[in-house]
């Protein structure tokens, strides 16, 4: 029996946003980037925490990201579990069971939690490297990231990622817009995909 799509909170309907950006590394941050420039694809869960106004929102998604289209799944809360954004340049399509609710184009730097994990990952692949430094997370040896983007509002977006030293997977991720923290991001499990490789069998960069 599906479950109609009324009962979907309407928070749910916030799952959205795209990307957009420049480059420029050091030799460390460009290091921990290579990995995300390079795959295919990758797939993530995290909890996302939501700033709106007076109030935090939280969520846990998993998401199954590809530069050309990721496919973000809400794990919890319950009421909200099985909502599905795919997420395709500026497109953005929320489903549930056997319904689908075109969400129509994005516009503006209005990032909500859908969009988080993609934006992260096109963060690390494109953004602008404003700094970067050794910092743990907790007793987690990282690099930390911070790379600016422009939102399609002209907006100025920096998302700020702390990868492990050893293997570059993301322990934590922020997106702030225009100096203001409005997600954050901890990691629970992520997963590389392939590798692209250029004509000679050698992973591109």
């Amino acid at each position: 029996m599906h479950k109609p799509w009324a009962c979907v909170p309407m928070m749910t309907l916030c799952l959205l946003l795209c990307a957009c950006g420049g480059a420029g590394d050091t030799d460390a941050a460009g290091a921990a980037r290579a990995p995300y420039q390079e795959m295919d694809s990758c797939s993530m869960t995290a909890e996302i925490s939501a700033f709106y106004s007076d109030e935090v929102s939280e969520f846990t998604l998993r998401c199954d990201y590809a530069p050309e289209e990721s496919t973000v799944e809400v794990l919890a809360p319950e009421t909200a579990a099985g909502v599905k954004a795919v997420l395709s340049g500026d497109e953005l399509t929320l489903t549930y069971e056997d319904d689908c609710l075109p969400a129509g184009p994005l516009s503006g730097e209005e990032l909500s939690p859908a969009s988080c994990l993609p934006w992260l990952m096109n963060a690390l692949r494109d953004g602008w490297l404003l700094e970067e430094n050794g910092e743990d997370w907790g007793d987690v040896p990282c690099q930390r990231v911070s790379l600016e983007q422009t939102g399609a509002d002209g907006g100025r977006v920096v998302s700020t990622l702390w990868l492990k030293k050893d293997d570059h997977t993301p322990v934590r991720g922020e997106i702030a817009v225009d100096g203001k923290i409005i997600l954050q991001a901890e990691f629970t499990d992520f997963q590389f995909g392939a590798i692209l490789k250029d004509d000679s069998g050698a992973a591109a960069g």
